[in-house]
């Protein structure tokens, strides 16, 4: 198996004495769409910004790419992009304008090619010279995974990234990220939609009480349910089903 893009080991995080992160350990196989799901609080926007350097931990590692979080964070964010729950965008700027803000920033050799290719990748060409302020939920959320993809990072970093978009919007963005994994990009998710997890995820992950309590694909989930009654059609459990069932049973066994 190869070197896995993302590795987390030990992962530990308090705030003001309540122990958020309790010894995480996850790893995200290159190409990999990782779905980590966990109810509010559950640390799952902590452990984003510890793998994107944001945060210190307070033990463990995290290695992106081979490079160590803690020791060399400069090799990290080179490798990384995040898009987090609020969207980044300059609204008086144009798509245009923000794209090219951000190649100029990260030094990228021709701001203007880069922005003309990402608008043409993430179908914004058409407004491409109009302010970000009049696009929809939809295309403000493109524009800003685009601007992340300045420099073609290998890992992005997706913090609930549908929060707040129209069931279209969110179809939007799922079909951006499907085209970036199908291009080699990993891709860890946080979400709190099962079903945007379910459709977009290879594997899913479920951090609760600090900790990662079951990983595995859905099919994988599914299996650790009894095997579904037949009566007039066979009934699948839905990951609602299947992560309400896990996070009650750790609970019990607390």
């Amino acid at each position: 198996m190869p070197e896995a893009a993302i590795h987390i080991v030990g992962l530990r995080k308090a705030f003001k004495n309540v122990e958020v992160l309790k010894g995480v350990d996850l790893d995200v196989q290159p190409g990999e769409i990782l779905a980590l799901l966990g109810s509010n609080g559950a640390g799952k926007t902590t452990t984003i910004n510890i793998c994107a350097t944001l945060l210190q931990a307070d033990a463990g590692t995290v290695t992106i790419n081979g490079h160590d979080v803690a020791r060399q964070p400069d090799q990290v964010r080179q490798s990384i992009s995040l898009t987090g729950q609020f969207s980044a965008v300059d609204d008086i700027l144009t798509g245009r304008e923000n794209i090219t803000l951000i190649a100029r920033l990260r030094q990228a050799p021709d701001p203007k090619k880069t922005a003309a290719d990402l608008l043409a990748r993430f179908g914004l060409t058409d407004a491409a010279d109009r302010r970000a302020g009049t696009y929809s939920g939809g295309m403000t959320r493109r524009l800003d995974i685009a601007m992340s993809l300045v420099g073609s990072p290998p890992v992005v970093f997706l913090d609930e990234p549908t929060t707040g978009l129209d069931p279209e919007a969110r179809l939007e963005v799922w079909r951006t990220v499907q085209e970036l994994a199908h291009k080699g990009t990993t891709i860890l998710l946080t979400t709190q939609h099962l079903d945007e997890a379910e459709r977009l995820a290879d594997r899913i992950a479920i951090l609760h009480g600090g900790r990662i309590i079951a990983d595995g694909t859905l099919t994988e989930l599914k299996s650790l349910f009894p095997p579904a009654q037949v009566e007039y059609v066979e009934k699948q459990p839905t990951l609602e089903e299947i992560f309400l069932a896990i996070i009650g049973r750790q609970e019990a066994l607390s």
